[in-house]
């Protein structure tokens, strides 16, 4: 079992950046996919960005080019730079993690966006 534990949520003005950290209780090299989802109110849960255990990259349509999602399988940790962040960024943000006959996820952290 891996527990994961999000953090670095809060509260940031439009335009502003934050950098959430998805922190695994053991190491997640075995883990070859890891996934941040968010959920804002009233809506589905959707996928935001993604990063196999070779490093590669998946962003949705709306945060190409504002998001950056990184691993450090030496610090089981990923992250997810979060730059010129909009209003409708706003969302609890959930890491999830997949391996082979099991899928883990965090208990997610709120982003919210406002001025």
């Amino acid at each position: 079992q891996v527990q994961l534990v999000e953090s670095g949520g809060g509260l940031v003005q439009p335009g502003g950046s934050l950098r959430l950290s998805c922190a695994a209780s053991k190491s997640i090299s075995s883990i070859y996919i890891m996934t941040w989802y968010r959920q804002a109110p009233g809506k589905q849960r959707e996928v935001v960005a993604t990063i196999t255990s070779s490093g590669s990259t998946n962003y949705a349509d709306s945060v190409k080019g504002r998001f950056t999602n990184s691993r450090d399988n030496t610090k089981n940790t990923v992250y997810l730079q979060m730059n010129l962040l909009k209003p409708e960024d706003t969302a609890i943000y959930y890491c999830n993690g997949v391996r082979i006959g099991a899928s883990y996820w965090g208990q997610g952290t709120q982003v919210t966006v406002s001025s």
